[in-house]
């Protein structure tokens, strides 16, 4: 088809040359139209080089396109995995006490989570005022670090119940969203396989990766704190045992110094009979 065409091209341009030299029925050679005929059938080779060129080009594209556009048949058989649903906590309910902390811990609901942890907690019982005015600075100070420590605790029991709670109450939703993605990751529609999808797919999958790893570091930062808090109850422990032993201590130097003194004078003030 391609030789077709430039035999024509060829047969017409030589017609327009030949015709301008033709008097009468006698043909007359004109050799600037034969060199401009020449010419242009060369351009005509050289641009049918170019298309042939363009053609393999576009053809490899295509072709690389295509191959780029197949996707695994059959994927949810091939890859698709079963993974372990989220489970509400439950317990069981006695003396009526444990109900509100199980709606808190399970939801996230804060007010259920203060009522729950008063409700199944022993109450910290106060001293009066009378009874704090009877002790000296060092009991004080022991008594109020140690009340400091449970209500510490108790915030941060009741801050890592509000996380577990808020985690586990949207952990429905978020797996939702993963059997979503991880529908249209598989799926055999050529709508979802575009690459702009898989590109939004993999943005939704680092946005949830994030939003994970985000609930993560709540987890951690609640466990952080609890052993701070923690640690905090063994310093004082230690702190209230040393303190008792230099109390112990000067206590000692105190009555040997009373003893001492008392025989010293007896010594100096006795008398024979």
């Amino acid at each position: 088809m391609r030789r077709k065409i430039l035999i024509c091209l060829l047969v017409l341009g030589l017609g327009v040359g030949t015709a301008t030299g033709q008097l009468g029925s006698g043909i007359v050679y004109d050799p600037t139209n034969y060199h401009n005929a020449l010419l242009r059938y060369y351009q005509l080779q050289q641009h049918l080089l170019q298309l042939q060129k363009s053609y393999a080009k576009i053809t490899g594209q295509l072709n690389l396109a295509l191959q780029m556009a197949q996707f695994v048949k059959n994927m949810p058989a091939r890859y698709r995995a079963l993974f372990s649903q989220w489970r509400r906590v439950t317990s069981l309910n006695t003396f009526g006490n444990t109900v509100s902390w199980i709606n808190g811990i399970n939801t996230g609901v804060l007010p259920n989570i203060n009522t729950g942890y008063h409700n199944s907690t022993t109450q910290l019982s106060q001293y009066s005022p009378y009874e704090l005015s009877g002790m000296d600075s060092a009991e004080l100070r022991r008594v109020q670090s140690q009340f400091a420590s449970i209500e510490l605790a108790d915030g941060a029991n009741i801050n890592a119940m509000a996380t577990i709670g808020a985690i586990r109450g949207s952990a429905d939703n978020v797996q939702t969203q993963i059997g979503n993605l991880e529908h249209d990751s598989f799926s055999g529609d050529s709508g979802l396989n575009s690459e702009v999808s898989v590109l939004n797919k993999i943005n939704a999958a680092g946005v949830l990766t994030l939003r994970t790893v985000q609930d993560s570091n709540k987890l951690l930062a609640s466990l952080l704190e609890q052993q701070t808090i923690l640690a905090k109850q063994q310093r004082d422990a230690a702190a209230n045992a040393i303190n008792t032993d230099v109390g112990r201590q000067a206590s000692v130097a105190d009555n040997m110094s009373q003893v001492t003194g008392t025989i010293t004078n007896s010594l100096q003030h006795f008398r024979m009979p």
